[in-house]
């Protein structure tokens, strides 16, 4: 004696953020040959940093852009969900790559901590400049974007890795031109590491949580529990999950059991649990796309009394 009730919704804002996303790239790919022509001709590590971020940022940026391509994507009779997912799989790598990307800096910079080589301030100063313009330029550009939408967020974070570095830069080469100190770039280097890494690990950490299909950052299962248990005629709730597509569009799923004397048939009008229960998931926490089963107490016992399938056995000669 089961019902079903659900809601769809769509998908606003991937347009808009693969336009951010294009602006950014075609930045972020100009900014890279100044900062190859740099690294060159200064055989600097910061900018040699600086570089490695922006090589990653270009293929970080051209995943993202393609990831809301596909998110926009509607859902289909094999992809019911549709490829909104294509986001978090596309921050996860994209703070793969730049931890990647870190980790070789830290380990080239502490190699040159013992060996420093020489690098000319003026060319430090020069490209730093540079970088940094095309990059404060690409992040205000993203930075619309990045606080609802998990694939925009792990491209401003490569940009701004960016920008870290080629401030990094810069200051590297005051100390060069000012004091003639040949740690400077070394430890300039070590400082976009330190900056970067925590900033990574919890985009890493937080793409993980959605692919692994656990509750969305704010939403405390229990209270949605509670609050649905404080509905009229709700004896239990049972079989709840909450979960994400992307971190935009949070879904709920639940059983919920009505007693003898509630309304668990058509003819007493279940839609007004229903309905309730949609209100205050959307209401309170902001769960608007919710599948909820209403059935009686007797169907609930059903199901937890039947016994699971045993496993097919095969026959043998």
């Amino acid at each position: 004696m089961g019902h079903g009730h659900g809601h769809g919704h769509g998908h606003g804002h991937g347009g808009s953020d693969g336009r951010k996303l294009t602006i950014a790239l075609a930045i972020t790919a100009t900014v890279l040959v100044s900062g190859a022509i740099g690294a060159v001709v200064t055989g600097s590590l910061a900018l040699l940093a600086d570089l490695g971020h922006q090589v990653t940022d270009v293929a970080a940026l051209v995943a993202a852009v393609v990831a809301a391509r596909l998110a926009q994507r509607p859902p289909s009779a094999r992809r019911t969900f549709g490829l909104g997912r294509a986001e978090v799989l596309g921050a996860a790598l994209n703070a793969l790559a730049l931890l990647a990307v870190t980790v070789w800096v830290a380990i080239e910079a502490f190699e040159r901590l013992g060996d420093p080589t020489p690098v000319p301030g003026l060319g430090l100063l020069v490209f730093g400049a540079v970088g940094l313009v095309g990059n404060l330029v690409s992040l205000v550009v993203l930075s619309r974007g990045a606080a609802d939408n998990m694939n925009v967020r792990g491209a401003a974070l490569h940009v701004l890795g960016d920008a870290l570095g080629s401030v990094a830069v810069l200051v590297a080469a005051a100390v060069t031109l000012t004091t003639g100190w040949v740690y400077a770039d070394t430890v300039a280097s070590l400082v976009i590491v330190a900056i970067l890494v925590p900033r990574t690990v919890a985009l890493l950490r937080e793409a993980s949580h959605l692919l692994l299909e656990g509750a969305p950052a704010g939403i405390d299962v229990e209270e949605v529990r509670s609050a649905l248990l404080g509905l009229p005629d709700v004896e239990d709730v049972h079989d709840l999950h909450v979960w994400a597509i992307n971190d935009r569009n949070p879904a709920v799923s639940a059983h919920l059991v009505i007693g003898q004397d509630g309304c668990a048939t058509a003819d007493c009008g279940e839609h007004g649990v229903l309905d309730a229960a949609t209100a205050v998931l959307e209401e309170r926490f902001a769960l608007r796309h919710s599948t909820l089963q209403v059935e009686a107490a007797e169907h609930a016992t059903h199901e937890s009394a039947c016994p699971a399938p045993a496993p097919a056995q095969s026959a043998t000669a």
